[in-house]
């Protein structure tokens, strides 16, 4: 999901929200071993799409992307600075390297994995993301060249005290219906898949070392302009398109503090924070004006 340069201005007030968010487990993190490590889809993915075979639908390196801060398209869906940048600052990190830019860059202090796009699953926009699974293989192999730049004992300190945060889920939702292809699973079958390929992945990097993940839930997703073109596109006019997709993101962030709360019990050391974006979303969507007044100020 992509956002346009007017809702991300509105984006960068809840930004500040976020940060409270992860206060506590960034500033925990050893002085010389500070790490940020993101995984997820165009929410977070910094251009590493630019580096891939892939369409225009996936890519973000055209104008007027990036025109705010960087005056030029990086690759990121939005036109600055995304979530993981901001916390970066906050924490007095530097921008965090896309994964296909650390032979150019140091990456002691973490690597960004996120791809336009993708999703938990292999199959959302196969061939043309890399999914969560494939960030997750690129991340071992980041922590075996951690090892040995710095050495056994300080790439062991490094990924245990990082953060991991996660954006993941809305494509795997989304992908089927912009597809028109059918999903051979109940909806409750599906979001069980979705949800055991994310366990899947938290407990690959729990293996790896890391501790420390804080997790975004989803957004209003049937409320996004591009869905309601979707609709109409599509030709339905009694919302049941967008309905089914709302029943979905319910389902989703419904189960998503429960499978943490799981992985709390069976992972020792296993800390989470979980990010209500869906609230900050809505409370935009209930309220318009209210942020137009506060831009005006701005």
């Amino acid at each position: 999901m992509a956002f346009s340069s007017s809702s991300f201005h509105f984006f960068r007030l809840c930004i500040f929200l976020l940060i409270a968010c992860f206060t506590c487990p960034i500033m925990c993190i050893s002085r010389p071993q500070a790490a940020l490590f993101v995984f997820g889809d165009s929410l977070f993915d910094p251009g590493n799409n630019n580096y891939i075979n892939t369409t225009t639908e996936f890519l973000a390196n055209w104008r007027p992307y990036g025109e705010s801060f960087f005056n030029y398209p990086t690759g990121r869906f939005c036109d600055g600075r995304l979530i993981p940048d901001f916390i970066a600052e906050y924490a007095n990190l530097p921008l965090i390297p896309s994964y296909f830019q650390i032979g150019k860059q140091h990456f002691v202090h973490g690597v960004n994995f996120a791809s336009g796009g993708a999703g938990c699953l292999v199959e959302t926009h196969r061939g043309f993301v890399i999914d969560l699974k494939t960030q997750l293989k690129y991340f071992k192999n980041v922590a075996e060249l951690l090892k040995k730049k710095v050495g056994a004992t300080e790439s062991k300190q490094i990924l245990s005290n990082a953060v991991y945060i996660f954006s993941a889920g809305g494509n795997d939702y989304l992908a089927p219906s912009s597809a028109n292809s059918t999903i051979p699973y109940t909806e409750r079958e599906y979001l069980q898949v979705i949800m055991g390929n994310l366990t899947s992945v938290l407990k690959g990097i729990y293996k790896e070392g890391g501790r420390k993940f804080a997790m975004l839930n989803m957004v209003p997703i049937g409320s996004l302009p591009n869905i309601r073109a979707l609709n109409v596109q599509k030709g339905v006019k009694n919302r049941d398109f967008i309905e089914k997709i709302s029943s979905l993101v319910k389902m989703h962030n419904s189960a998503l503090p429960e499978m943490l709360k799981q992985l709390e019990k069976q992972l020792p050391g296993f800390k989470y924070t979980l990010f209500n974006l869906f609230k900050v979303f809505a409370e935009s969507i209930d309220n318009p004006t209210k942020y137009v007044s506060i831009l005006l100020i701005v």
